[in-house]
């Protein structure tokens, strides 16, 4: 039995093909479109994952979109009742997406979906989280924690996985919320929204956390349970186009960092006290999710599951026996989480687990290229590369690793998630005191603040870090092991902010990051035998086995999917060695990349040249529109006609004899229409805001009615709310 899971249209679309429980594909749209964190219907990603699979969507069984459209359209529509007449540019911004395709997600996902007969399964938003949590980790059951920004209406949950089934029992409700607490944070150190959380995180260690009370005594209502509520006067989310408000400003006394402006102590201050704050409400809530489910377990899944340094909290503190992590933990997720629900939940096929390994191949899901089809594609391009064996293209990697050149390694599948595996990696020497430097500045052009993760072989796991626990899918943070540390000076110790960077706290500096901790990727002979052998033959020559691991990307794209994305990334970048498969690729070999090498437009699913069956189409529709208008300007007698019957004889000879002739009138036809069209739903939207939206809104408020728990209530012993077994998390057939 097939079963494709879909998300779409938030941020990070994916899909993922299950064969009778098995996963056999997952993928990001983005890796096919190359536009980082794509949001759109993910074609590329099904039609792959159905290649895939050697099926076509007449063969699937089930198809699954990961959260219900119709209760997310509720918590919008309630939330502009909550704050009009406030709102409406951000009304006017998301409505017409609203009502063009997310209102119409059955008919949308069937009509991409050609030959598929049955329905749509809609799985509430944390239900495919913790689907994705449970179903794919080892344990045969365990307590699910998911948090994220915001799904229909929860933006947290808990709950018990058991067997094939998963329960959850307790939500936290929007507009209160953990990831975008974390999220208007960033906003306001400067970083993007849905993008830079991550560098905050990485921020945060050249900080103190002096914010911290600040936030507990003026943002949020923290309860012991880890449940909270926001005050939302201080934000700005859910009414406007930026994350907070004047309010918060006042509060912190500056308006936001303007991006790519420098990064002053406060900044990272602010960092270290949100990130603090971020690991006080995970730790409280797992304590109280595991006093109240008595498992021993946890898995974790959501947006905010991929805070590493919170996850190492949890893991350290001993709170869980184990705890296991979803790979693609935010919304890409999500679409694996469908359709393992389906799957299990829904049709009663049991899980097969040891309480050991876990059912997700490395998260190795994406598509890959043999030998051959590397070597052809570069012999078809006319790039040198020399073809070697396995154990000599190890020997001579290793070595240029050893030798301070960066290597960008392309094998295997590509990963699922948002973290680069050791198959679409960019590896250097941990050794070196400058890698980061260079790496950060020469390679993946971003900010040099940032750390960089090291893969580490698991049978020498406990001789870097303190810890003892694998972490195959570098989603949590450890301490360097004290053995390896760098004594530092009393001049060293005082240094705070960037200073901090300049200094060796280790013997492998390239990945120690300033408080001691690194984001860890232990490789296994069994998970990744080919990165595996590479790591080991550095360990030969070196004695070390560990080396840096990032993402085959550059700064503002995603990790790289083809052979040809990997070859530009590398000749755009100051890499030295390029491994695709077992092909060698040197850059001073290499020929000058011209601009036309760099053309992605192939791969863009929407290109803006139309098929001459499109213009001819154009054509004949004018040819006849013009034609009509003749016959209504023959009995005015117009001194018009004859230029309309020409206009329509030009249309009609050109679509029948050289539609392409018509190609810039389409394009131009087409801009003048959008732009109408554009106006014409502003005013039509503005109308209806103004006429219906407003007027409800007040009404409501007026009779005590609010549909959203805009700040505080200090009396009550906890925020969560107990999920409704009869709600729509029982009612997965349904769009709400």
């Amino acid at each position: 039995m097939w079963i494709l899971g879909i998300s779409a249209f938030y941020h990070d679309s994916a899909a993922c093909l299950i064969h009778n429980g098995r996963i056999v594909a997952a993928a990001q749209e983005e890796r096919f479109t190359r536009k980082k964190h794509d949001h759109r219907f993910p074609e590329n990603a099904i039609a792959y994952c159905l290649r895939e699979g050697g099926i076509t969507a007449a063969d699937l069984s089930h198809v699954g979109f990961y959260d219900k459209p119709f209760l997310k359209f509720e918590r919008l529509l309630e939330t502009y009742l909550s704050f009009a007449p406030r709102g409406l540019h951000s009304y006017l911004k998301s409505m017409p997406l609203w009502l063009k395709e997310k209102l119409w997600m059955g008919d949308l996902i069937k009509k991409n979906l050609q030959g598929y007969k049955g329905e749509i399964t809609y799985p509430e938003h944390h239900q495919s989280h913790a689907a994705s949590a449970f179903f794919p980790g080892p344990f045969k059951e365990a307590a699910i924690i998911t948090m994220d920004g915001v799904g229909e209406w929860a933006t947290a949950s808990w709950g018990v996985g058991k067997g094939n089934r998963i329960d959850l029992h307790s939500e936290l409700l929007f507009p209160s919320s953990l990831g975008l607490l974390y999220t208007a944070f960033t906003y306001y150190v400067g970083f993007k929204v849905n993008n830079g959380e991550y560098k905050l995180m990485g921020l945060a260690p050249y900080g103190k956390p002096v914010y911290v009370q600040t936030i507990l005594d003026n943002l949020i209502d923290l309860k012991e349970d880890g449940s909270f509520r926001l005050d939302m006067s201080y934000f700005n989310y859910c009414q406007g186009l930026t994350m907070t408000s004047d309010k918060f400003h006042k509060l912190f006394g500056e308006l936001p960092r303007k991006p790519e402006s420098s990064i002053t102590q406060r900044d990272m201050d602010l960092a270290a006290s949100v990130q603090a704050v971020t690991e006080e409400i995970v730790l409280r809530t797992a304590r109280y999710v595991r006093r109240e489910t008595g498992q021993r377990n946890l898995c974790l899944a959501g947006g905010v599951a991929l805070n590493c340094v919170a996850n190492g909290k949890v893991l350290r503190e001993r709170i869980f026996d184990d705890i296991w992590i979803q790979p693609a933990a935010g919304d890409a997720g999500g679409s694996l989480g469908a359709a393992l629900f389906i799957w299990h939940q829904m049709l009663g096929n049991q899980r097969d687990v040891d309480g050991i390994h876990d059912l997700q191949q490395g998260s190795y899901l994406g598509p890959g290229w043999s030998d051959s089809e590397i070597e052809s594609w570069l012999a078809d391009a006319g790039y040198p590369y020399a073809k070697m064996d396995e154990a000599d293209l190890f020997d001579t990697v290793s070595g240029d690793i050893a030798a301070g050149r960066v290597i960008g390694w392309y094998a295997g599948r590509m990963e699922f998630g948002p973290r680069a595996l050791g198959n679409r990696s960019i590896i250097g020497d941990a050794r070196s005191e400058s890698m980061q430097s260079i790496i950060n500045l020469k390679i993946k052009y971003r900010e040099s603040f940032r750390p960089f993760a090291p893969s580490v072989l698991l049978e020498d796991l406990e001789e870097f870090f303190d810890t003892d626990r694998a972490s195959p899918y570098m989603l949590l943070v450890t301490p360097v092991r004290t053995s390896h540390r760098k004594e530092l000076s009393e001049e060293e110790e005082k240094l705070f902010g960037m200073e901090k960077l300049k200094i060796p706290r280790s013997d492998i500096p390239a990945i120690t990051h300033v408080d001691y901790s690194s984001r860890l990727q232990t490789v296994s002979a069994a998970d990744n035998p080919r990165y595996h052998g590479l790591i080991s033959s550095f360990k030969k020559k070196t004695g070390y086995g560990i080396v840096i691991n990032t993402s085959f990307n550059v700064r503002g794209e995603p990790i790289v999917c083809t052979p040809q994305d990997a070859y530009l990334c590398f000749m755009r970048t100051e890499m030295d060695i390029l491994a695709l498969g077992n092909c060698l690729l040197k850059k001073e070999e290499q020929p000058h990349l011209e601009p036309e090498d760099e053309n992605h437009s192939e791969r863009r699913k929407k290109s803006e040249v139309k098929s001459r069956a499109e213009l001819r189409k154009f054509g004949l529709i004018m040819a006849g529109a013009f034609a009509v208008l003749c016959v209504l300007l023959f009995f005015r007698n117009s001194s018009l006609l004859p230029w309309t019957a020409g206009l329509s004889g030009f249309f009609l000879l050109s679509a029948l004899l050289y539609p392409g002739l018509l190609f810039p009138i389409e394009k131009l036809w087409m801009k003048l229409a959008s732009v109408m069209s554009y106006i014409m739903t502003r005013v039509l939207l503005t109308l209806v805001y103004i006429l219906a939206v407003i007027p409800t809104g007040l009404i409501m408020r007026l009779l005590g009615k609010k549909p959203l728990q805009l700040g505080f209530t200090r009396g009550m012993k906890t925020y969560w709310v107990d999920v409704d077994p009869e709600g729509p998390c029982s009612r997965p057939e349904k769009q709400y």
